[in-house]
């Protein structure tokens, strides 16, 4: 007996015409059962209208005698018997058919009509006889135990098959869903990054944007101020050679003098933008002098008889609306734009000092010399000197330049304030010259003999170290006593001869610097290579946005040239030229 679900046309005529059957056995029983009975009515048939002992005649014995083991055995396959009862069934209905196969080959000689054919007449016999074994006895005498056993087991062999298909396919999805899952996650993890750097570029554009727009709108204030003003500062020699500054109202009068004689143009010049940065915000103090004691105090003598004539003059308003030049944008022989500022007597007076990508660069540069050049101070270099400037991240920092240009050392990190840098800077120029040097890379030998080069005596508070980095790039820092580095290079250098060169124009140049404030912008007024006198127009930012792009004969012819710059670029209007 098997218990799978019935299925096929049979199983379907049955479940339509007679009920729902549970087994296949049970449709199969009732078929065989159904053809013994048809086959047994054939066989009356046939038997009825044939003649005695013909063919014809031999089929219908036949018909008729297959008919009571089909229907038996029907039975016995429809019923819920044990294996045992339909195997030996089945045993009986091949003995049968043994018999009507015999009953042909001895038919019709070997028949009797009255007692048949023994040999036919005893297997038709046993095969009825074991069919009705197979239906009454066998379920009777055989023990169901053992076949139900083998049966759940044949069942639990196969359902635990079935299982292990099922774990192996549960297996192979579950290891295609975690790869899936971290398909997923490395996607997510990528759409994360991407959003941050979106987000981390955005932010960087907009503070610089603003940090742009506030550059701009500092820059407009100081030049607003400027043009404000009803006054100007004059620089000159006095009658026993000594520079000296004066306020001059636009109406001649004197408002305001330096009161004493400087050594040099340049500290006249400093004390000059002292005054100018200062005395806007300065408080009052209140002495109580006599008239005598206050009109000497206040008496700076008679004026200077060459005062007539200053050689420097900060532009006034009027003259600084009414420029005299005109910005001229064009493109160079190597396809790069440039600008230079030509005056309306022909000659450029000024120019980008270098070319940009594009026309709307060109501009940008050009815009921001508009910004900065009437409120940018002059600075001289000579020949070399600290500049103390505010980075783009707010930070106080200073940089050793020389008059061509180059950045001799830096502060190598930001400080909160002002004065911390000057305290930084004012560490470099006291211990640098003293400082001993220690090459990291180098053996005892050579250490020893840095140290006698620097004439070190042990005593020294500073110490340079030459080393390589990463990039195999050679490099100095200045590390003070305390452990702390108070100045670095600021670049590599391609050989250690290089950075030892460096380091010997720190010490040569550090110690007599000059500090130079520097706004959001600054004049730099030097002497090239050939003892020409130029200029040029340096961002707190440390690039150049401006030069002169010739060089001047004397100082004071270069200082001159500034002026015209000051004068004329804020309101110097733009065309481009081929």
């Amino acid at each position: 007996m098997t218990n799978d679900t019935p299925t096929g046309p049979l199983a379907e005529l049955y479940e339509g015409r007679i009920g729902t059957p549970t087994t296949d056995d049970e449709v199969r029983g009732y078929w065989i059962f159904s053809l013994g009975v048809l086959v047994g009515v054939l066989g009356v048939v046939v038997f009825a209208v044939t003649a005695p002992r013909t063919t014809s005649r031999a089929v219908g014995y036949a018909l008729v005698a297959l008919s009571p083991p089909l229907v038996m055995l029907g039975a016995i396959v429809r019923f819920p018997l044990r294996r045992s009862a339909t195997t030996l069934g089945t045993l009986g209905g091949l003995l049968t058919l043994a018999a009507v196969a015999y009953f042909f080959v001895v038919f019709p000689d070997g028949w009797s009509r009255a007692t048949g054919n023994a040999t036919a007449n005893a297997l038709y016999a046993a095969g009825i006889v074991v069919i009705g074994l197979a239906g009454t006895i066998v379920p009777l005498v055989t023990d169901p135990v053992r076949e139900d056993y083998e049966r759940m087991r044949a069942e639990t062999a196969a359902t635990a098959a079935a299982s292990e298909e099922t774990e192996s396919e549960l297996a192979t999805t579950e290891g295609e869903l975690e790869a899936t899952r971290e398909e997923l996650e490395a996607t997510r993890d990528e759409l994360d990054a991407a959003e941050a750097r979106i987000e981390e570029i955005e932010t960087g554009a907009a503070a610089e944007a603003e940090e742009r727009e506030a550059e701009t709108a500092a820059a407009r204030a100081e030049t607003a101020a400027l043009h404000e003003s009803k006054a100007r500062f004059e620089l000159f020699e006095d009658a026993s050679g000594k520079p000296r500054w004066r306020l001059r109202h636009r109406n001649g009068n004197v408002i305001a003098t330096s009161g004493q004689g400087y050594s040099s143009r340049g500290k006249a010049q400093r004390g000059l933008h002292s005054v100018r940065r200062n005395a806007l915000g300065a408080g009052l103090l209140r002495i109580e002098t006599t008239a005598e004691e206050a009109e000497v105090i206040a008496d700076d003598g008679p004026e200077p008889a060459d005062a007539d004539e200053p050689e420097v003059a900060v532009p006034s308003d009027d003259e600084a609306i009414e420029s005299e030049a005109t910005f001229e944008l064009f493109e160079d022989d190597a396809a790069e734009w440039r600008w230079r500022l030509r005056h309306d007597n022909g000659n450029v007076i000024g120019d980008s000092g270098e070319g940009y990508a594009s026309k709307s660069n060109a501009k940008r540069a050009l815009s921001r010399v508009r910004e900065h050049v009437a409120a940018a101070d002059y600075l001289r270099v000579d020949p070399a000197a600290f500049e103390v400037y505010r980075d783009k991240g707010g930070k106080w920092r200073w940089r050793l330049i020389h008059e061509n240009g180059n950045v001799l050392a830096d502060s190598g990190q930001g400080y909160s304030s002002r004065s911390k840098a000057r305290q930084g800077l004012e560490s470099v120029r006291s211990n640098a010259a003293e400082a001993t040097l220690e090459d990291l890379d180098a053996d005892a030998s050579d250490a020893e003999a840095d140290a006698d080069e620097a004439g070190s005596d042990g005593g020294a508070n500073a110490t340079f170290e030459l080393y390589e980095d990463n990039a195999g790039e050679y490099r100095w820092r200045l590390r003070h006593r305390n452990g702390n580095v108070v100045a670095d290079s600021g670049e590599g250098y391609a050989s250690k001869g290089g950075a030892r060169d460096a380091i010997e124009r720190v010490r040569e140049y550090a110690p007599d610097a000059d500090t130079l404030e520097v706004g959001n912008a600054a004049f730099e007024i030097y002497e090239d290579a050939a003892s020409e006198w130029r200029w040029r127009l340096r961002h707190r930012n440390g690039n150049v946005v401006a030069d002169s792009g010739e060089g001047y004969a004397s100082r004071s012819n270069a200082v001159e040239a500034v002026t015209g710059v000051k004068r004329n670029a804020p309101g110097a209007d733009e065309e481009a030229v081929e």
